[in-house]
């Protein structure tokens, strides 16, 4: 039987079921506090200034609905990622996010920072409270990742082998210290990190794919690609399915979830669509994710 792809987000358990999976793991989702959130949606209102292309909340949903929608989805285990733009955030995002999971078994601990003074303090209280992933977003934050102030916090995360979900592509915006030279560098200082490029560092796909052969430790989330939004604006040349393919093991699902301009099921069915086999879409819907993170199956 060749399963097809979910039609709308209804049929999304139908189509996990079908591949053999026990649900989803999602390494892309944030939940942030109420007044960021909102001020992160303000921003994709705008988004024709911004990006161009309008960008439409799909699920702008209060809190405990958004909850619902995943669990609806199958999606078994799922982050918060916060991330800061400014000095003097990170540590507070990271208290909510370890109130956010407390009693939620489907949370994945979240953590961030920012290159300050205390960063290395804080980042050290997250690990000791639990965190299991970090975020960091080099175009939201403009800092170089391989800024001095945060030696000690890689030094540390590569010792934890606490993976790092990192916005560092230049796409859908570009920032002084997006693309891939700024994590070249610093994957040549601390090689053994843990990283998961998000949105597979797109439009650098290539040079992000080259990272993640190179690095036992890179993996590339899916947020946003392969779908009608991202190719409109950033293609993947089909010339690299190949090297994808052969990345399987490295490969997560990412989503974005909740400030996606279209719904959940399309990301699945964009990736269905690439034809590299239900092999591959058991690995990057489920078996990849439940490895990094140790989720029971």
């Amino acid at each position: 039987m060749t399963v097809q792809p979910p039609v709308d987000d209804a049929d999304v358990p139908r189509y996990w079921r079908e591949l053999g999976l026990p649900g989803l793991v999602d390494v892309h989702v944030h939940f942030l506090p109420e007044r960021v959130q909102a001020k992160v949606w303000q921003y994709f209102e705008a988004a024709e200034t911004h990006y161009g292309p309008a960008w439409p909340v799909t699920y702008r949903l209060p809190e405990e609905e958004r909850l619902a929608v995943l669990d609806r989805l199958g999606v078994r285990a799922f982050p918060t990622l916060p991330y800061p733009h400014k000095p003097g955030m990170a540590a507070w995002l990271n208290q909510w996010s370890h109130a956010f999971a407390a009693g939620r078994p489907q949370v994945l601990q979240s953590a961030t920072f920012f290159p300050e003074p205390d960063a290395q303090e804080y980042v050290e209280e997250a690990l000791d409270a639990g965190a299991r992933v970090f975020k960091v977003h080099v175009q939201v934050g403009a800092f170089d990742p391989r800024d001095p102030l945060l030696e000690p916090v890689w030094a540390r995360l590569q010792e934890a082998g606490t993976p790092v979900v990192i916005h560092c592509g230049s796409g859908p915006l570009a920032g002084e210290h997006t693309g891939p030279e700024p994590m070249a560098g610093l994957l040549e200082v601390f090689p053994m990190l843990q990283l998961v490029i998000a949105h597979l560092g797109m439009p650098e796909y290539r040079d992000f794919l080259d990272l993640a052969e190179r690095y036992d430790g890179v993996h590339l989330d899916t947020t946003m690609f392969a779908t009608d939004f991202t190719e409109r604006l950033m293609p993947f040349d089909p010339a690299d399915l190949p090297r994808l393919a052969a990345l399987r093991d490295k490969v997560l699902l990412g989503s974005d979830f909740p400030s996606i301009p279209y719904a959940y099921a399309h990301q699945l069915a964009a990736l269905h669509r690439l034809g590299l086999g239900e092999d591959w879409l058991r690995a990057v819907l489920w078996h990849n994710g439940a490895r990094l993170f140790t989720i029971e199956a």
